[in-house]
């Protein structure tokens, strides 16, 4: 599986931004993610994600891989309802993925998102039944590898930072004091602040 790809440029500047990190990004070293390259892949399968444990969304993903082969806008459009809930989901889920499906075969390419800046790919997702901004926040991390997403609505980020900063509580305008110190490698901080998250 491919992973998010960063190096020295990014730690040696986060560790120059902020001497904390640096000091978390010594202790734990090199993190690796893994990714899914493709978006409309990626989309489907945070969907199934959504709300169970890891080991219950990969038992349902591996089903609907089964039942569909691929996991294309086409191959899940020709599936039925009832198929996609068979898989281990609740109606609304499978409700959201068809839904999913039938916007990326009739007005959404997702072959395209790539082209657009952060905030419009979050606008475009977050408009899909199913699909909020914390969501979409994490297809720009692990889908399309980009840079600088620090994500507020991540409990687990949020979690770390205040792990990281001995901090009783997040107040919006802290958080946002310290994403825009890690700008422009937002998302590398994001891979130091969930590991710190479990402290």
């Amino acid at each position: 599986m491919p992973i998010f790809e960063y190096g020295q440029k990014e730690l040696d500047y986060l560790k120059r931004r902020d001497k904390k990190l640096g000091v978390a990004i010594e202790q734990i070293g090199i993190i690796k993610r893994e990714i899914t390259p493709d978006p409309f892949t990626a989309l489907i399968s945070s969907i199934v994600s959504q709300q169970i444990s890891n080991k219950a969304a990969e038992t349902v993903w591996n089903r609907l891989l089964q039942r569909l082969g691929t996991i294309t806008p086409e191959s899940i459009a020709q599936a039925t309802l009832f198929e996609i809930k068979g898989c281990g989901m609740s109606e609304r889920k499978a409700g959201y993925i068809k839904g999913i499906a039938d916007k990326a075969t009739s007005e959404m390419d997702f072959n395209s998102l790539h082209t657009l800046t952060d905030d419009e790919i979050i606008r475009k997702l977050s408009a899909l039944h199913g699909v909020g901004v914390w969501t979409a926040e994490m297809l720009l991390i692990f889908s399309l590898c980009r840079p600088n997403v620090v994500s507020y609505k991540d409990l687990a980020i949020c979690r770390g930072m205040m792990n990281l900063y001995s901090l009783k509580e997040l107040p919006k305008q802290k958080f946002e004091m310290y994403r825009k110190r890690y700008s422009p490698y937002g998302s590398v901080a994001s891979l130091y602040l969930w590991a710190l998250s479990v402290k």
